[in-house]
């Protein structure tokens, strides 16, 4: 019963001094607002990286191949053919590689594409019908490409929805599109991932039939630009590296990664290096933003030491009636903590606002967590309860007759 009395002096104290304790909480407010945001925006960061990765396909083993020499010269990485259909197709075999599920060679261009008076650049994919399993892409519309269409070389085309839109503004499926000379009929239409980067995107993209691509457009029948590998689960995807690693290394007749001429990426490699930088930056403004945190504790300090000062002769006359240090202390640590709470709320409260209005001009989500908005509370009250000790244990200090002596 004694501590609901308590709280009720305290917050009684806080309502006389309505316009003291909202300059105290303004602090606090804009401390925990700005570490809320900061950490949402971080973890928003975080997450857009993850799906933008996940876009590609789930398990995922990325296989590119090594650098050229021209005159001397070395290229980086990619610019060489080492990688052939021939490889992929050892790759997809159980014995070869039990834990791998999949395996998608392409080969890709970039090409305008007509249809009608619309025209559109954009890169065409000379794929194989595995390519939708590996890459986890579902269809919006129509149909992917499939073995027959390989075999007869059909002039059909699937289409990105960014690139559909683009042509044809609507429905695409059953459209006539051109590319280098060559009519197509397009046949379907993939999901899209909202995905994309600042050079490409995952929904502007034109897939067609290997051998059509290199009857039209002019891609190689042997060589390929990029293996994508689906392991047979995450669990196998280690597994599956080591498989495709040795596989390719005695293929090729190389036995160091300093002489390999191809590279394997996988989807942890990518995460990881993607949100290292977010990560960091997250930090570094969280810490910032605890600064302004800080110096509204420091607020609630002072104004607790001016309460204490203005009611002397108040606490004087409660110990007087016999009120103990201990209570006088609980007194003023309560009110110190409710200021902190209604601060770490009204803090949450903007933090909420901006994450619902930021992403409108930030084109980046904010992204609130349960752990976010506890700890952000908790910590409110912390620095509520840890401002207002010393202030607190003054006034329970207090000698009573002096205390009504004071003017």
């Amino acid at each position: 019963m004694r501590g609901l009395n308590i709280l009720l002096i305290a917050l009684e104290a806080v309502r006389l001094n309505r316009t003291r304790s909202i300059l105290t909480m303004l602090g606090i407010t804009i401390g925990i607002a700005s570490v809320t945001l900061t950490v949402g925006l971080g973890l928003g960061a975080q997450q857009q990286v993850k799906d933008q990765i996940g876009a590609l396909g789930s398990n995922l083993l990325i296989v590119s191949p090594g650098s050229s020499t021209s005159d001397g010269v070395r290229g980086g990485f990619g610019s060489a053919t080492t990688l052939t259909r021939a490889d992929a197709e050892a790759l997809a075999s159980q014995e070869v590689a039990p834990s791998v599920a999949g395996v998608a060679p392409v080969s890709s261009t970039s090409q305008t594409l007509i249809a009608g008076s619309t025209t559109w650049t954009s890169q065409v994919v000379a794929a194989t019908p595995s390519w939708q399993q590996v890459r986890s892409r579902e269809l919006a519309t129509g149909e992917f490409i499939t073995d027959q269409d390989v075999a007869d070389r059909s002039r059909v085309v699937v289409l990105g929805s960014e690139t559909a839109q683009e042509l044809f503004g609507g429905r695409a499926v059953g459209q006539s599109v051109t590319i280098a000379d060559t009519d197509f009929t397009v046949v379907g239409v993939l999901e899209s991932t909202g995905s994309s980067s600042e050079t490409s995107s995952e929904d502007d993209t034109v897939l067609m039939p290997w051998t059509t691509a290199a009857t039209t457009v002019g891609t190689s029948v042997s060589s390929v630009s990029t293996i994508y590998i689906e392991a047979a689960s995450s669990d196998l995807l280690s597994a599956a590296y080591q498989e495709v690693d040795a596989a390719l290394s005695t293929r090729h007749g190389t036995t160091a990664d300093d002489t390999a001429d191809f590279s394997i990426s996988t989807q942890e490699a990518i995460v990881s290096a993607a949100t290292s930088t977010d990560r960091t930056m997250t930090i570094l403004l969280g810490g910032i933003a605890a600064i302004s945190l800080l110096v509204g504790g420091i607020g609630v300090m002072n104004i607790m030491l001016v309460s204490v000062s203005e009611r002397v002769r108040e606490i004087g006359l409660r110990k007087a009636l016999g009120a103990k240090p201990a209570v006088i202390r609980s007194q003023f640590l309560t009110e110190a903590a409710v200021l902190g709470l209604a601060g770490g709320v009204l803090g949450l409260g903007i933090a909420a606002l901006g994450a619902a209005v930021l992403p409108r001009f930030l084109d980046q989500p904010v992204q609130l967590v349960w752990w976010a908005v506890a700890g952000s509370l908790v910590v409110a009250v912390g620095v509520g309860l840890v401002a207002g000790v010393y202030p607190a244990g003054r006034a329970a200090r207090l000698s009573p007759i002096d205390a009504l002596r004071h003017e």
